[in-house]
Order: C-alpha cells, then sequence, then structure tokens
C-alpha cells in the first residue's frame, strides 16, 4: 500500500448511510441509519424524520442538553451499544473554536459522527547521522486499535484542558516525559480526517507536535497503554507504513506529515499534491 493509499483509506465516508444530527438548528454529526432506531425511544430528547435527527428545541442550555444526551447514553451502554465507555467527557460543537452545545462520553462520539479532536506528537531524534523516530505499540487492552504501532504519545482531547496542557499530561502519562521535556515540544499542524471505523463515524481533527527527544531519554510507560517503545531509522517508519497495516489509522497521517515537513517525500514524487491535500479533510 502506497502512502497515498494510506491516505485515502482514512478519507472515506458512505454519506448515503447517514442522517444529519442537528442541534440547536446546526448540522454537528452523521448518525448512522441503522443506529437510529436505537434511539428512537428517546422521544423528549430526539426529533427524528426521514432527513434528519435533531436534539428537542426544548433543550436549550448547554446543561441541559449534556443531562439529557448522559441518561440516553448511559441506557444505550447498558444494552451494549456503546462499546469502549471510557469515562471522559468530550466537548460537542460545530467547528474547535465554537462555543461547545453540550458534552458527551468520548466513546459515543462516532456514533453521533460529531467531530473529535486529540493531540499526537512525534518524538524523533539524529543519531549517527540519521533521524530516528520513537515508535509506540498500542496495549492490547486499548479499546481503540490493540496493538497497532502508534505515535510516542497521543490522547483525545476531554473537556476543561488547554491542548497544551492535555499533551504535557498524556506524556506523562504515556512515556515518563519530564514536564521541562514536554513543554519543548512545538505546534507543527493538524490532521483532520472523515472515515467510517467499526466504532462509528470519525469526523476528527487532530493537533499534531514534534518532539525532538535528547539521544540518552528512554521512554518509559506509566499508565498501562502502551506496550512497548521501539526507536527506529525512519527508513525503517516508512517501509512500515508502506507494506504493512501495523500503524493505527490516524497515527499513519500524522507520520506522514512528518515525512513532508521533514523533507522525505519529496516534491518531485508524482503523488506529492494528493498527499499534501489528502491530509485534511
Amino acid at each position: 500500500m502506497s502512502l497515498l493509499d494510506r491516505i485515502r483509506a482514512c478519507q472515506n465516508d458512505d454519506g448515503d448511510a447517514y442522517l444529519p444530527f442537528r442541534v440547536a438548528g446546526v448540522a454537528i454529526g452523521h448518525i448512522k441509519g441503522e443506529f437510529v432506531p436505537s434511539i428512537a425511544k428517546f422521544g423528549d430528547v430526539f426529533d427524528i424524520d426521514d432527513t434528519s435527527v435533531a436534539l428537542m428545541a426544548n433543550l436549550q442550555s448547554y446543561e441541559e442538553r449534556t443531562q439529557a444526551i448522559a441518561r440516553v447514553l448511559d441506557e444505550l451502554r447498558n444494552e451494549g451499544l456503546v462499546p469502549g465507555w471510557r469515562d471522559e467527557p468530550y466537548s460537542v460543537g460545530p467547528a474547535f473554536s465554537a462555543p461547545p452545545l453540550f458534552e458527551m462520553e468520548r466513546a459515543a462520539v462516532p456514533l453521533f459522527g460529531v467531530p473529535g479532536y486529540g493531540v499526537h506528537m512525534n518524538g524523533w531524534l539524529n543519531k549517527d547521522g540519521r533521524t530516528h523516530m520513537w515508535i509506540a505499540r498500542r496495549s492490547l487492552t486499548k479499546p481503540t486499535g490493540p496493538g497497532k504501532l502508534d505515535q510516542m504519545v497521543g490522547g483525545g482531547q476531554p473537556v476543561g484542558i488547554s491542548l497544551r496542557d492535555n499533551l504535557t499530561k498524556e506524556c506523562g502519562e504515556e512515556a515518563g516525559i519530564p514536564t521541562a521535556l514536554a513543554e519543548t515540544a512545538k505546534p507543527v499542524g493538524t490532521v483532520s480526517y472523515t472515515t467510517v471505523r467499526p466504532e462509528g463515524l470519525r469526523n476528527d481533527l487532530l493537533f499534531n507536535f514534534d518532539l525532538y527527544v535528547p539521544q540518552d531519554f528512554q521512554p518509559v510507560n506509566q499508565d498501562g497503554e502502551v506496550a512497548e517503545f521501539m526507536l527506529w531509522e525512519i527508513d525503517e517508519v516508512i517501509q512500515r507504513l508502506s507494506d504493512t497495516e501495523d500503524f493505527k489509522f490516524n497515527s499513519a497521517l500524522v507520520i506522514i506529515d512528518f515525512l513532508i515537513r521533514h523533507g522525505f517525500i519529496e516534491a518531485d514524487d508524482p503523488n506529492y499534491p494528493d498527499i499534501v491535500a489528502g491530509l485534511h479533510r
């Protein structure tokens, strides 16, 4: 699979299978048609017709919407319809910079196709004149992508914390990176995608960071979410991306972005324009 194929695999959605999900008159997500019967019984929360699903208009405040959605999700969870429950509230709104309309459990975000956000960090260094990257293997107990290869650090963006503070927290939890080192990570851009996954419709925006790691630093996981860390030359990273399915789908996009920015994908590559454009939905 080429790098472009890897990107195209993350930019797919079957629009015909979904109904728009509206809140306060604004379409903020998409719900798969076959999931709609599961929420149709909550007539005091959802207004459903053949063309869309909307939160009831009388749910006007952030708190009212949050409480109503929480009640729905608790019941759906008890029915086994919200796998991978995390007890992590996410802010939900039409865009990252827009005022949030309510919050909901992270595991339910793909079921409603609402925007999700996260921070991902490439840990890299020069060793013996060659670029190396720290690669994490996800724990087999992770609800998404168990055992897959990943960035050195990555995590979802929960309610009530800044992107920078969230990254610093994740650095400590996932790789044992001291705060002083974590704070040197540089923001380098974003990747975004809309893709159908087993957990639902992922409509995500990831904020990317690069951290130059000292040669004598050895990452050590603290929270049980990483099985092991490996330091690979960049050529091996590229080979694994191109020839295997080893990387978690969105982590692959973040690494491809790194490869572009650091000049490992040449502008003369015939796929270069499509690779660059494909990192953003």
